[in-house]
């Protein structure tokens, strides 16, 4: 192990040991003054894909949730990801949840958070935006404030405040913290939020291409419904999965908290539900995996089950920020191994393994 990684490994083990939320915090700190992995672009031939016309280097993305207010983005740009998502961010600033709100589940590779949505407001993630590297490809999460008249016009005003300063956006209608949020995605609900969106994205100087994340937590009558909403919206692709709900098989004491959790427990029963949609757009949009990636190998299963792109977050409390240079170059040489001369060939290639 290279002196970097035993640095590494002394400061997530210093990380570990306090509350989760503040070794978050700290963590982004260490991002902002320039500690973290800085690999700059890993690509190759085999990697370089596009996603929703967005080209990028590896298809390896971080999930949003863990830069919410966009305060590490030079150092996000130079960390190996081939796009990073920031945010949620909503309209007005709020404070979130009370605390404690983030429960590490150390047994269970995994985390349980119930944050709702605290965030720095558009007003200043959007002047941090537009101070971003122009070097990466970086998308906001979409969010609605809790107390809000309208949420459906929020994810709008989100929008048309941020969309000139990002590559994408994600509309995120799948967090379980947000009361009655996941009620919009119900099919008129959604059809009639992501109208708006739409609108609001066709009004940009330019069209950025827009997302949508689910949660894991639907029947098949329900994912039906989405994909059928997402083809008629004319969605550029969709996220999946969100955290779950379900606590089906944990062993950590905080077990039991309530929030959305992610981590390991969550990596089969999203990618059967990535599955599930790439067999009902069959193709027709891009599908981004995420949930429980820790490694090269389930990235590599998220592809195959049908990701065109794959995004991780939780892993990393973990395995540590050079986590993401190691699933990517790892995932090169098993692209390699099994003859595919480019990521986009093997999309798709074992779906019925997960269906």
């Amino acid at each position: 192990m290279s002196l970097k990684r035993n640095l590494e490994a002394a400061g997530m083990n210093v990380l570990r040991s306090m509350d989760p939320e503040k070794s978050h915090g700290l963590a982004l700190k260490a991002l902002e003054m320039g500690m973290g992995n800085a690999p700059g672009d890993i690509t190759s031939s085999r990697l370089k894909t596009s996603l929703a016309g967005l080209k990028l280097p590896n298809p390896i993305g971080l999930a949003a949730g863990f830069d919410k207010n966009a305060t590490a983005l030079e150092a996000l740009s130079k960390s190996g990801f081939g796009f990073v998502e920031v945010g949620a961010a909503t309209p007005r600033p709020q404070p979130g949840n009370p605390k404690p709100r983030l429960f590490r589940l150390s047994e269970d590779k995994a985390a349980i958070n119930r944050f709702g949505f605290n965030n720095d407001g558009m007003e200043a993630i959007g002047a941090r935006l537009a101070n971003r590297p122009t070097n990466a490809v970086i998308g906001l999460n979409l969010g609605a404030n809790k107390d809000s008249e309208n949420r459906a016009e929020d994810f709008t005003r989100v929008l048309a405040h941020c969309g000139e300063n990002l590559e994408f956006a994600t509309v995120n209608v799948s967090s379980p913290n947000t009361e009655k949020l996941r009620d919009l995605q119900g099919k008129a609900a959604l059809s009639a939020l992501l109208a708006g969106v739409m609108k609001t994205r066709n009004g940009l100087d330019r069209k950025i291409p827009i997302f949508l994340k689910i949660a894991p937590d639907l029947t098949t009558e329900e994912l039906a419904e989405i994909a059928e909403v997402a083809a008629e919206s004319g969605l550029d692709a969709i996220i999946a999965t969100n955290t779950t709900l379900s606590r089906e098989g944990l062993q950590s004491t905080h077990k039991d908290q309530a929030g959305g959790l992610s981590g390991a427990p969550l990596f089969e029963k999203s990618t059967r539900v990535l599955a599930q949609l790439s067999k009902l757009t069959d193709g027709s949009i891009p599908l981004i995996g995420v949930g429980g990636v820790s490694s090269a190998e389930q990235a590599y299963a998220k592809i195959c089950a049908g990701a065109s792109a794959v995004q991780l977050y939780t892993a990393l409390v973990f395995g540590g920020f050079s986590l993401a240079e190691t699933i990517i170059r790892d995932l090169d040489n098993l692209l390699q191994k099994d003859g595919f001369i480019n990521v986009a060939d093997a999309v798709g290639s074992k779906r019925e393994d997960w269906l």
